[in-house]
C-alpha cells in the first residue's frame, strides 16, 4: 500500500484566508472624530434643553445616531453614515422625523451645520 498526502488547504484557499483583512467590516460604525463632532452638537442642544436622549445603531450597511426629545418618542433627527454613498451623494445625512433628508454631504461638519441656532429661530 502506498499513502498519498492530501493537502488540507489548496493554494487558493490559503491566499483567500490571508486577504481577510481586506474584507468589508461586518458593521458600519462612526469613527472617533466623527462621534466627537456629533456629540459636541448633541451636548450643545442638551444644554439648551432641546434634546434629552440619544441612541446609536451600528448596522451592516449604515451607522445611525438617533436624537430624542424624550426616550419614549420617535427620534427627532437621525444622523446617518452610509459608506456605500461615499462616491455619490456623500456618506453623511441628517434626516427629519418624516423621513425628509435635511442635509447630505461628504463633510460631516457641513452636514451638522443644519443644527445651527439661526436655522431654527422663528421670527
Amino acid at each position: 500500500m502506498s499513502s498519498k498526502i492530501i493537502p488540507l488547504h489548496s493554494t487558493s484557499d490559503a491566499r483567500s484566508s490571508n486577504t481577510s483583512t481586506a474584507k468589508a467590516p461586518s458593521q458600519v460604525a462612526f469613527e472617533r472624530k466623527e462621534l466627537n463632532k456629533i456629540l459636541s452638537v448633541y451636548g450643545q442642544m442638551v444644554s439648551q434643553g432641546e434634546w434629552k436622549d440619544y441612541a446609536m445603531d451600528f448596522l451592516k450597511d449604515k451607522a445611525v445616531f438617533s436624537i430624542y426629545r424624550r426616550a419614549t418618542e420617535h427620534p427627532l433627527y437621525r444622523i446617518e453614515k452610509i459608506p456605500a454613498l461615499r462616491n455619490k451623494q456623500g456618506q453623511f445625512c441628517v434626516i427629519a422625523p418624516g423621513g425628509l433628508i435635511l442635509k447630505r454631504g461628504h463633510d460631516l461638519d457641513a452636514v451638522l451645520r443644519v443644527f445651527d441656532k439661526l436655522r431654527f429661530k422663528v421670527t
